[in-house]
């Protein structure tokens, strides 16, 4: 488990109410079920396994895991493991999806999928929820594992996914900076007219929740002297919490700067479906599994109890 912190008041955010239904995709390696049994024991989910039934019992076996009061659904391969968890959660049997060992591509070509996925009529995009260690509360990046590059149209949404997160884990005051490599606008630089629209959108309610400021630049978007230097004046200069990534090369190397060089932990949810997605790679620690999915169910509780942010 990681340092007491920001993490350790998400998982006890989960106390109280009951296990979220969750279909778990091709959960075929050790590391995997791991992860699975943590947040079964820690009673955050009950999983519903979906693979190839051998496999999966020796992934259980390898991590300690009884079986015996988990179902489990059998299928020949992990795209027909992807394409089962996805029709479980249509049909109302689970609340949430996760990745086991299979591709992130495999898993998230079935959410997408125009027929038969999850589409709402939300972009979908991946949330990093990170515990910094010089942070006064949880830092939220996106996006960086969904969308490559997107668009204006498609970064607004981006952007109302994490806010709508943010309320969700309980952060009252959401503060989005919108960064670039500069504070002012360049018409060379694409990405600081994208900023500057997407702040004049929310002073317009195309977006809510959340004071917004941008473009810029990440020292002036977290550090308060930094941003006195440069004489910007906004409620999000200096204090922000959300950081909106101009493509997903930006923010991947973010979020794995402040993983590798600070020490940071690093949880990671698909947003904008119909149910939230449990998205963490092979190689992430034990921590990262456990507290993705308990911020998906938080995101499943506030959809059962209405709560206004909770994005459906």
């Amino acid at each position: 488990m990681s340092r007491p912190g920001h993490f350790e008041r998400l998982l006890a955010a989960c106390d109280g109410f009951d296990p979220i239904p969750t279909a778990v995709a091709h959960p075929c390696d050790a590391a995997a079920m791991a992860g699975v049994a943590a947040a079964a024991a820690r009673g955050i989910i009950r999983p519903l396994l979906v693979g190839p039934a051998a496999r999966v019992r020796a992934a259980a076996d390898a991590a300690g895991f009884s079986l015996d009061a988990v179902e489990l659904v059998d299928t020949p391969h992990s795209h027909a493991s992807a394409a089962r968890a996805v029709e479980l959660v249509r049909q109302g049997r689970a609340e949430a999806l996760m990745k086991g060992s299979l591709h992130t591509d495999e898993l998230m070509a079935e959410v997408v999928h125009r027929e038969t996925g999850l589409r709402t009529a939300r972009r979908v995009s991946h949330c990093f929820v990170m515990d910094v260690p010089a942070f006064p509360e949880p830092l939220l990046i996106t996006d960086a594992a969904v969308n490559i590059a997107p668009t204006l149209e498609e970064k607004v949404d981006i952007v109302q996914n994490a806010i709508d997160l943010a309320h969700v884990l309980g952060i009252a005051e959401p503060r989005v900076a919108v960064l670039s490599a500069m504070e002012t606008v360049n018409p060379r630089v694409p990405s600081t007219i994208e900023a500057a629209a997407l702040c004049k959108m929310a002073d317009r309610g195309q977006i809510t929740g959340a004071a917004i400021d941008g473009p810029l630049a990440l020292d002036n978007a977290i550090s308060i002297a930094a941003a006195r230097i440069k004489e910007i004046a906004s409620p999000v200069a200096g204090r922000a919490n959300v950081l909106i990534v101009p493509d997903l090369e930006a923010g991947n190397i973010l979020a794995k700067s402040l993983s590798f060089m600070a020490n940071a932990d690093a949880a990671g949810i698909v947003l904008g479906a119909r149910v939230p997605v449990v998205l963490t790679s092979r190689a992430d620690p034990a921590v990262a599994r456990l507290v993705s999915c308990a911020i998906a169910a938080l995101l499943a509780q506030a959809r059962r109890t209405g709560h206004p942010r909770a994005a459906r």
